[in-house]
Parts: C-alpha cells; structure tokens; sequence
C-alpha cells in the first residue's frame, strides 16, 4: 500500500470480479478505504478478503444497483466505515444475452439490460453527487463500452445503454464541475478474463462469432486487454493526476474502437 490516496474513500460496484475487482485492489493498494459492492457476495467477499490479505481496508456489502434502497444502503456504509466518500466506480453492468436484431429482442431483455446499465447507473450518481457536495468534492468514473461510441448489429439495447451512460457522464461532468466534483467514463474494448467477457462468449458463440482469441487478433495492439489495464485507466482518472479531466470517455481498447 503506497498511501497516496490515504485517509480516502473509494466505493466499487460490480465488485465481485473482472475489471470491478482490479479497481478496487488498485484504489486499496493506493491506500483507500474501499467499500465493494456487487449482488454477488460470496465472490464480492473474496475481493474484500483479497484487499485485507494485502494489507488494505474494504468492506463488502450486498447491492443490486437497480434498487435505490441497496444503493443508498451501500454508500451509507461508506459514510459509517470509513468517514464520507471520495471516489467512486459505476461499474456494475450486465451484457446483452442474445444476439439478435431489435425486431426480434423482447422486450423483457430490453428491459433488463436498462435496468442495469443506464438505471443502475443513474442511482449510484443521485446519491454519490450529494455525499460528495457535502464534503466539497470528488471524482467519479463510470463504465461504459466501445459499443457506447460505436453501434453494431444484434446489440441494440446494450449499446443503447452504454451510449447513454457517456449522455450521463457527460452531462453531469457539466453540472457539478463548479462545486469540485468530476466525472469521466470508460470504454474498454476486448477485455480478457471477466465475468461478462466470459458470457458475451457463450452469446457469440450462439449466434455464430469467432471466439474472442481471434477477434482480438484484428485488434490493433495484437491482444484482448486485462481487468489491470483498465483499472489503470479508472484509477488515473480518480486521481489528482487527472485534476483538469471531466466528462471524458477513455477508450481503452487497445485501438480496436478507432474511427
């Protein structure tokens, strides 16, 4: 733990696994207290136990971010850990299960994919902003996609929804930049070894697509990217380092979303 972000709060969702859990190691490894939530606790438990292993502080709380309940329950265990809160990671998101045109996808699957991604999305920031207001600043950082800066076929609702989280990033970057408060997004590309990397291959494979070894062969830098690279990302935009960034979108793709 190298203390540069000692005596700070950061607060993860989508926790459990993937680039979720990379984050908050790396905020812990920085010297954050981390509170680490995912509807998904039996795994969200083993990043708090991996944080405490290495000699950091997290707790690990139960959150499904569609409900505003959860979510205000979550970030209140923040405030009684830990004191308040610094940084937060909207990461919590689910893929499009079926790859189909949008005549075709119901629309209970639309329904679900929005819930997730753009709803869940929407709480964590309602109730980050004022925490933060109150206490003169902070950052945050959500996920996106590269399919939130370019469409593709047979996934409209996830990119519907990724699309609009840069809406939401972007506007609330310009709404909350005067009282210190910044907020930028992520697009990570082909990402390697995560829970919604390995479910977007049980889709692809159902609809016919290469499996994700060779796409990533076209991808400019020659591989897929790991939970690591992208936590990097998440975590410089976090950081002080990043002090005159708001409403960005970082690609983080290895250039496989160059236009």
């Amino acid at each position: 733990m190298n203390g540069r972000l000692e005596g700070m709060v950061a607060f993860v969702t989508g926790a459990a696994g993937g680039i979720g859990r990379a984050t908050a190691l790396a905020f812990a490894r920085a010297g954050a207290g981390v509170v680490v939530a995912d509807r998904t606790e039996e795994t969200n438990q083993e990043t708090a136990a991996l944080i405490e292993q290495a000699g950091g502080r997290a707790v690990a709380v139960g959150c499904d971010v569609t409900k505003a309940q959860d979510v205000q329950a979550a970030l209140q265990t923040a405030v009684d850990e830990f004191g308040g809160l610094d940084y937060a990671f909207n990461n919590a998101g689910i893929e499009q299960a079926t790859k189909q045109p949008a005549a075709e996808l119901s629309e209970d699957e639309w329904d679900r994919i929005l819930a997730v991604n753009l709803r869940g999305v929407f709480l964590c920031l309602k109730y980050e902003i004022p925490l933060m207001l109150k206490q003169g600043g902070g950052a945050i950082v959500n996920t996106s996609s590269g399919a939130g800066v370019k469409g593709f076929g047979n996934g409209v609702a996830y990119a519907a929804s990724k699309f609009a989280v840069i809406g939401m990033t972007q506007s609330l970057a310009s709404e909350v930049a005067p009282f210190g408060v910044r907020v930028n997004a992520v697009c990570p590309g082909i990402i390697a070894e995560t829970p919604m990397r390995f479910a977007l291959e049980r889709a692809g494979a159902a609809a016919g697509l290469p499996p994700t070894q060779e796409r990533a062969k076209t991808i400019p830098l020659g591989r897929a990217g790991t939970p690591d690279e992208v936590a990097k990302v998440v975590a410089f935009l976090a950081s002080d380092a990043a002090a005159y960034v708001t409403g960005a979108a970082y690609d983080v793709s290895g250039g496989h979303w160059m236009s």
